[in-house]
């Protein structure tokens, strides 16, 4: 597994070892924007190994392949602001490491691999819910990088015979997303305001919108992803979300009335590169895969709350 030690990858690696269908799990990570307390509890476990190395690196994305029947590919740079500010960290990050771990499975025998895409790369499309064969123009580098993972994850498929599956993550939350730093993203970063009683700042008027998914919900379609018998559902590209969706706003009422507070938020001007409204169509997971999110977004918001307050800021 790539970015095991980050938000989404750490989940996922607690998950797949606690499957019985799984023997080992290599986690590669370099540690950018991953944490070793995220995997401090596996190290030293006998079904568990940490190699720290960059994916960009092609000599140690060969070493992870070793001796492994999976790929778990999480890493990556996010953020939208980010790629904005340095769109060529993000490319050679996102496309070249990308595309050195699909080479490397290739040269290792590796069958499967199942990647972190994203709803960014609906890009500009106005059509809502959205559906996974219709997409518009991207609206920011990281955008791009996305979907040129899903072109490559094609060509690899047709070329090579791979299996790639692409799980377009819709603005996933929950426990481990770090509530620090230029890049965090929006519910930590509510949430650590109005535990620590500072008013947040929302970008816009607030009605934007998203399909928040909790990260249970894409540990477990991850699981059907690497485990799926069924030969139609690979070689596809599939949005990992709820189905619903609410307007910053809304989020934030919820968080607030959570924790009791009378705090109000600062509006400032749009971020760049935002889409407008996200709302995702998961037909198509459920019916190739399976998936079925167990976790709504008001269940969401109160179990990450509780997690922020519990385990970050419970000395505040």
């Amino acid at each position: 597994m790539t970015g095991g030690a980050g938000f989404i990858g750490s989940n996922v690696a607690d998950a797949l070892l606690a499957d019985e269908r799984v023997d080992f799990v290599r986690v590669l990570d370099n540690l950018a924007t991953g944490k070793k307390e995220n995997i401090e509890h596996l190290i030293g476990r006998p079904d568990f190994e940490f190699l720290e190395g960059d994916i960009c690196d092609v000599h140690i994305c060969n070493q992870a392949m070793e001796s492994i029947d999976l790929v778990c590919h999480q890493a990556a740079l996010g953020s939208v602001p980010r790629s904005i500010e340095n769109p060529l960290n993000t490319n050679a990050t996102n496309i070249t490491g990308t595309l050195n771990i699909f080479d490397a499975a290739r040269q290792n025998g590796i069958k499967r691999i199942v990647y972190a895409a994203s709803s960014s790369t609906y890009g500009d499309s106005k059509s809502l819910p959205k559906v996974e064969d219709k997409i518009g123009n991207p609206l920011s580098p990281y955008a791009v990088t996305k979907y040129v993972n899903e072109l490559y994850a094609r060509v690899y498929g047709q070329l090579y015979g791979l299996e790639l599956i692409g799980l377009r993550y819709f603005n996933v939350f929950g426990r481990r997303q770090d509530p620090n730093g230029a890049y965090a993203a929006v519910i930590p970063l509510f949430a650590k305001a109005v535990i620590q009683n500072n008013a947040p700042y929302i970008n816009g008027d607030g009605e934007q919108s998203r399909d928040f998914t909790y990260i249970d919900n894409v540990v477990q379609i991850n699981k059907l992803a690497l485990f799926t018998e069924n030969i139609d559902a690979v070689n596809q590209v599939y949005n990992v979300a709820v189905g619903d969706r609410i307007t910053i706003n809304e989020m934030w009422e919820i968080l607030r009335s959570l924790s009791g507070s009378e705090l109000q938020a600062i509006h400032r001007q749009p971020r760049p590169g935002d889409v407008r409204d996200s709302l995702a169509d998961i037909s198509k997971a459920r019916a190739l895969l399976g998936y079925e999110p167990k976790v709504h977004v008001r269940e969401g918001l109160e179990l990450a709350f509780d997690w922020y307050k519990n385990n970050l800021f419970n000395d505040k």
